[in-house]
């Protein structure tokens, strides 16, 4: 089965410029070049970002070259692609940092080896005014460009100048890589198909129309009750992990419904065939046991976050499962309770009956001396019978929290003023 047979099986391709001619190049160029871009308009990608990627991995471990461009220039600009209003643009400053981090980002996705990472501001900034009319602009059909997806569902609310040429920028990425790097296919979104086959026509125009130049977009990926993938109540699932935890990433990944959990696993996992359909007779024969679930939270928890942040985020998972509060750090309770209700506390001992009913965890001392006597309240992962408890808040996770459960799973993380 050659790669595109894979991406196939995997629901992974939408449209293709022309597969066959594409095919018979993969047959012929083991070292084809391809591209993804995205542009630095945030500091981070989440997960919805990840999915072009993806496609970009996975011909990068069939041994063809994958270039990631960061659109320095483009991202100055700003692309119209599925929005309503015009952009706010950003800083000089705000750009290079965001280059920065998703250079980091993609480094750490894609390693060293048979891989590069280019930025559009290294030509299109050396571009002037009347290069960009003469070599390129007169290239392109305004009744063209009014057709294409993007900027006709604008038309109505008004696009500016800039946001309209933003087509045109891409196409020069596409043919100034396909000169320079011998690029002869780009990935993107769905979204991205006028923008791709605009490269393609500039190519085709400038070099002749028998030159390879391929697109190929990926499917809009939605869940399976019709609702935009990439979502969590908390909102998007960052990469960083400083904006969303191994731990969360992890959570997000487990608590898939069994409806989605397949066609996540084909999509963002690298397990073979057999697995993943072993994996899919599971969930409907013993659905319960949530192999697959867990199986993809592990595997693509890996894949972004390395080995540590799997151990970590499965070290958190466990303890609180279990129980086993007092096995954390202050840096993983951050992680496992950083959605979870809290009361902030003075940093002093007090007793427990008097702690529950000051925090709202109950509603009077009654109740509190109830849950305490029938062994419903478990301090810092210890169940506590003793109405006369003193909960010893100083020397609680370096005095920083209390964590109160009662019941099996209802906890309360207490932050200490």
């Amino acid at each position: 089965m050659d790669i595109l047979e894979d991406l196939k099986w995997r629901g992974a391709i939408n449209q293709q410029t022309d597969e066959q001619g594409l095919r018979e190049y993969l047959q012929q160029h083991k070292d084809l070049t391809l591209y993804c871009g995205t542009d630095p308009t945030g500091d981070s990608l989440h997960i919805g970002h990840l999915i072009p990627f993806m496609i970009l991995k996975r011909f990068q471990m069939a041994g063809y070259h994958p270039i990631i461009l960061i659109g320095g220039a483009t991202g100055a600009i700003g692309d119209p692609s599925g929005r309503k209003t015009e952009r706010v643009l950003q800083s000089e400053e705000q750009v290079r940092h965001n280059e920065k981090c998703l250079t980091s980002q993609m480094e750490k996705l894609f390693g060293t080896e048979n891989f590069e990472i280019v930025n559009n501001a290294s030509w299109l900034s050396k571009l002037t005014l009347l290069d960009f009319l003469r070599d390129y602009g007169k290239l392109f059909q305004v009744n063209t460009m009014l057709n294409k997806d993007i900027v006709a569902s604008r038309l109505a609310t008004g696009i500016s100048y800039t946001e309209f040429t933003y087509q045109i920028m891409q196409a020069i990425d596409f043919y100034y890589l396909n000169k320079n790097k011998n690029v002869t296919l780009q990935i993107g979104g769905g979204d991205q198909w006028g923008n791709i086959t605009g490269g393609i026509d500039l190519i085709h125009r400038i070099e002749g129309a028998d030159h390879p130049a391929f697109g190929l977009t990926i499917p809009l990926m939605l869940k399976s009750d019709g609702t935009k993938f990439g979502k969590s109540a908390g909102g998007a699932i960052w990469l960083d992990p400083e904006k969303t935890s191994p731990y969360e990433f992890y959570q997000f990944w487990i608590n898939q419904d069994d409806r989605d959990v397949i066609k996540y696993l084909k999509y963002f996992t690298f397990l073979s065939h057999q697995e993943i359909e072993d994996l899919a007779i599971s969930v409907e024969k013993e659905p319960w046991k949530r192999l697959a679930q867990r199986k993809l939270a592990e595997e693509v928890t890996k894949f972004v976050h390395g080995e540590a942040g799997l151990r970590d985020a499965q070290f958190i998972t466990n303890a609180l499962f279990e129980g086993n509060i007092m096995e954390l750090s202050v840096k993983q309770i951050e992680q496992g309770f950083k959605n979870a209700p809290y009361v902030e506390i003075s940093k002093e001992s007090k007793n427990l009956v008097d702690l529950l009913v000051e925090t709202g965890i109950e509603k009077s001392k009654r109740q509190a001396r109830e849950d305490i006597n029938n062994g419903a309240i478990y301090v810092n992962g210890s169940r506590q019978n003793d109405c006369d408890f003193l909960v010893d808040v100083p020397n609680s996770f370096e005095g920083k929290f209390v964590i109160i459960r009662r019941g099996k799973k209802k906890y309360t993380l207490l932050k200490t003023k």
